[in-house]
């Protein structure tokens, strides 16, 4: 028999059902339901305080998340993943599984699979997915695999991949450092690669061949097509075209980009070319012909401006209006670059309306009410333009990655990551000094760390660490341990880890996978000392539980970003993703057994 638990373990084991109905329930943000339980353990503890502590004690409690190392650690390597983003860090690796699909598709799928699980296993498997979902609507979009059979299982891999070190998510990092708290040894990076690496083996090829087979396509019967925009192709005296002929290079070129007139004979210095394509598919032609699609002092001056001004480069897309001055006028005869500084890369204009157009001599479009100019340029030259010429901006505009120093992000990380994975370093003190170098190198803008942050995960993070500190302090963690222990002590080792294991996965996927980390991690550390068992396999049960978040939408941020673009809905997460938990947890089980001598 166990005791009645205390007065302040009631508190705590209620409080957290609460939390975690209202996570279910969905009605309140995250952020207030994070804030109020903050709120209430600092006044409840302030006023009733637990036996042989003040009320300032209590306080102290309920505020120690937001000072806990591994929020630091969390914020850190969000910015360390921000600077990889917005320098283009990652971008070779998209363009190569582009190539990839366009050999074979299961092939460009499979690479695909194996590239979001190792990129994960250094960076948050959010930015990673945030870069990688955008070519697969693309590659759908051109008659590849549809985004609904691609996306799911994508996101999956990417969890996986994150579960097989400790910086791979922050849920990782949240429960090695409670358990470090609770007196275990710490964990270097890679401490339990090889157990996740193994499980993968066979977690893969379901994830690979059997999960888009259950997802229905759900690609839209008449989507709405990017926009093509006209331009000119200028063939300045470095590019890759001088002296070829057409059928030479038209097999490098992007599908959706296409010459609208062909030269004679071979390309020449000078030659200005009528051509088309989305933006996307403008960028890559003239990266892989080394030609401009705007006059190149234009560029060169926009450049330098951004240089001096330490400020983002953007790519607008603006609307001619009826008042606007550009009404019948011409590209070279506007004078925009002229008067505002910025360089229209092209001109969108429905197919039927530009055949109807009278042609110019010179071969170039009159500007029309209705227009969209794709405009490349500083944000107050943008704006200026804007105003005076009564243009339209749309939303999306998109900052041009500051790809002179994706090397030295992608280094940064690196030695960061890698201090961190030999032990030189704590991975806390390692991911700040690869944070600082961020910003003072230029990779990350301080005035734009916001957008590296996400203001939910830091108060999800420091309440589910007040938390988890409440259970334990309270004794709840305790007693429950004992509860828990009655029931499992007549359970082999295999199947403790597989109870804790699927006890904490239900609760990840129905509420924050951080809460139900801190609230398992010292459940599981006492079910260990109540059974006489190892404690450090059931908390590595309760880490990989806390990751199998794939069977509901609300599970993981990941598995929301790519519910609207894949078209799910909630019974497509409950049909892939339970017989992967169900995968996983037999699998991941057996192997703590056996690799711990359980």
């Amino acid at each position: 028999m166990i005791d009645v638990p205390s007065f302040h373990a009631i508190a705590a084991m209620v409080l957290t059902v609460v939390v975690f109905f209202l996570f279910v329930r969905g009605r309140m943000s995250v952020e207030i339901i994070s804030l109020l339980t903050i709120a209430i353990i600092a006044v409840g503890l302030y006023f009733y305080p637990m036996p042989h502590t003040q009320p300032t004690d209590g306080l102290a409690l309920a505020f120690s998340g937001f000072g806990h190392y591994a929020l630091i650690t969390i914020c850190a390597l969000m910015v360390m993943g921000r600077g990889l983003v917005v320098t283009g860090a990652l971008e070779p690796a998209a363009r190569f599984l582009q190539r990839i699909f366009k050999i074979n598709l299961q092939l460009g799928l499979l690479l695909s699979l194996g590239l979001a699980f190792a990129l994960s296993m250094g960076v948050n498997n959010t930015p990673v997915l945030v870069l990688l979902i955008p070519i697969f609507v693309t590659l759908a979009a051109r008659g590849a695999m549809p985004a609904s059979k691609t996306l799911m299982p994508l996101n999956a891999s990417s969890l996986l991949g994150g579960l097989a070190t400790t910086i791979g998510t922050s849920t990782n990092i949240l429960v090695v450092s409670i358990a470090v708290d609770l007196g275990m040894r710490p964990m270097g990076v890679f401490h339990f690669t090889p157990i996740v690496l193994a499980a993968s083996l066979i977690a893969l090829p379901y994830i690979w061949l059997v999960m888009p087979r259950m997802l229905k396509d759900n690609s839209p019967d008449s989507s709405v097509a990017q926009r093509w925009f006209h331009t000119r192709l200028r063939v300045p005296p470095t590019s890759n075209l001088i002296g070829k002929h057409f059928d030479e290079v038209v097999d490098m070129l992007p599908a959706d980009f296409r010459f609208e007139e062909r030269p004679a004979g071979p390309f020449e210095t000078g030659q200005r070319l009528r051509v088309s394509g989305t933006h996307d598919a403008l960028e890559d032609a003239i990266r892989v012909l080394q030609g401009q699609i705007a006059p190149g002092w234009v560029v060169d001056q926009v450049d330098r401006e951004a240089k001096a001004k330490r400020e983002d480069i953007k790519v607008v897309e603006m609307v001619v209006t009826a008042d606007s001055r550009l009404i019948g006028r011409t590209l070279p005869t506007s004078g925009i670059a002229d008067r505002y500084g910025v360089a229209v890369l092209g001109i969108h204009r429905p197919q039927r309306l530009l055949h109807n157009e009278p042609e110019d001599p010179y071969g170039d479009i009159r500007f029309r009410e209705g227009d969209v100019l794709l405009v490349r340029g500083l944000s107050k030259q943008i704006d200026e333009f804007a105003r005076l010429d009564s243009l339209l901006q749309l939303e999306g505009a998109r900052e041009i990655p500051r790809r002179s120093k994706a090397w030295l992000a992608a280094t940064i990380m690196a030695v960061s990551v890698g201090m961190a994975s030999v032990g030189l370093l704590p991975i806390a003190i390692a991911s700040l000094a690869g944070a600082i170098v961020m910003f003072l190198t230029g990779c990350v803008k301080f005035d734009r760390v916001g957008r590296a942050l996400s203001g939910q995960v830091i108060v999800l993070v420091a309440a589910s660490i007040t938390i988890g500190r409440f259970v334990l302090d309270s004794g709840a963690a305790a007693w429950l341990g004992e509860a828990l222990a009655l029931g499992l002590q007549f359970l082999p080792p295999a199947g403790v880890l597989a109870a804790i294991m699927l006890f904490v996965t239900v609760l990840t996927n129905f509420a924050s996978n951080a809460t139900a980390a801190t609230v398992g991690t010292p459940i599981a550390f006492a079910i260990a000392t109540e059974l006489g068992l190892p404690q450090e396999p059931l908390i590595l049960a309760v880490l990989f539980g806390c990751n199998l978040c794939y069977a509901t939408p609300i599970a993981y941020q990941t598995n929301m970003l790519i519910m609207a673009e894949g078209d799910y809905s909630f019974g497509d997460y409950v049909k892939t993703g339970v017989p992967l938990v169900i995968i996983m947890v037999t699998t991941l089980s057996f192997l703590l057994a056996v690799s711990y001598g359980m």
